[in-house]
């Protein structure tokens, strides 16, 4: 953290606890000229306010936490850079996955709650994943399609992907925008069973540029208006041709026929099936400002076996639901 930035932390948190214990202080004092119990001329929806003074256990209570407080920040972490007297921390803070952890504390990683918790659920359930991604008594992981055949493992996938990818595919996985529907057969990358594996394993990095600049406003309504007659829909037909004439920047990555090119994850324009939104405004925005999407790499998260139960139930939703 900045010295800027914690300095700004440090100034918020102590000008609270002033403020707070100012306000006490202020609250407690006894008004001159004022009785106890004497109407202070103030109402509000039918309710008067009269000069009473705050509880003592009130005042007291207060003050103790603002005590309780300031022992806290002094003893731990929570004013910008200072760590505190005691110089606590919660965890290693250079660690940003399992692997690091692995590799700083070894298999016994009692610093490290995660890491530990990882480890004791592997021991319980490790022989179960192994059993179903496995071919009995071999190294050799089964077939993504044969594994999807297996209902127990299919069960297995599903509450994988259920704590690991529902946060952003949905626990039905139809997605939402920004975060494409599984369920279909529109796949970015392709959904070929070893391609949504790669997937997994190495995540995406999607990147549409913006062409404001490059197409102009009336440009970019041109190239909207075309790319929605792509997929069928109704358009201004003088408008869709001078659209698809500006269409050719558009074609290294979307191909001339806006059918997409998954080696570069490029979406199939003509299927109806929008990532952001298939609105005219939505479609326009996207052409005007871009949009960058990254799907997270999994292989330093999850085990080779989860990963291979993870996409034979990701490759199995769209088959059977488009059957």
């Amino acid at each position: 953290m900045t010295t800027f930035w914690s300095l700004f932390i440090t100034v918020i948190t102590l000008g609270t606890l002033a403020g707070c214990a100012a306000l006490v202080i202020w609250c407690s004092k006894d008004l001159k000229g004022i009785s106890d119990g004497e109407d202070m001329g103030h109402e509000y929806d039918g309710i008067r306010e009269l000069n009473n003074p705050l509880p003592k256990w009130w005042s007291y209570m207060f003050w103790a936490t603002i005590v309780f407080s300031l022992l806290y920040l002094a003893l731990y972490p929570g004013l910008g850079n200072f760590k505190g007297l005691f110089g606590w921390q919660s965890s290693a803070q250079n660690i940003s996955n399992v692997e690091d952890s692995r590799q700083q504390f070894g298999d016994d990683s009692g610093i490290n709650q995660y890491a530990r918790e990882l480890a004791q659920a592997n021991a319980i359930f490790g022989e179960t994943f192994r059993k179903l991604a496995y071919k009995p008594g071999s190294d050799e992981l089964l077939d993504i399609p044969e594994i999807a055949k297996n209902p127990e493992a299919v069960k297995v996938g599903q509450r994988l992907f259920i704590q690991n990818c529902a946060q952003c595919h949905g626990s039905d996985a139809r997605g939402q925008a920004g975060f494409p529907n599984l369920t279909d057969k529109a796949w970015l990358y392709g959904g070929e069973p070893d391609t949504i594996k790669a997937t997994l394993l190495h995540g995406r990095v999607g990147n549409m540029p913006a062409w404001l600049d490059a197409l102009g406003e009336d440009g970019v309504k041109e190239v909207t208006t075309y790319a929605l007659s792509l997929s069928g829909r109704k358009v201004n037909a003088q408008e869709a041709a001078k659209g698809k004439t500006r269409f050719v920047v558009c074609a290294a990555c979307h191909g001339t026929d806006g059918k997409g090119n998954p080696a570069f994850g490029a979406p199939d324009l003509t299927d109806n099936v929008w990532l952001f939104g298939g609105s005219r405004k939505a479609v326009e925005q996207t052409i005007l400002y871009g949009r960058q999407g990254v799907m997270p790499a999994w292989k330093d998260i999850l085990d080779e076996d989860k990963i291979q139960l993870l996409s034979a139930y990701v490759w199995q939703l769209s088959e059977t639901e488009n059957q």
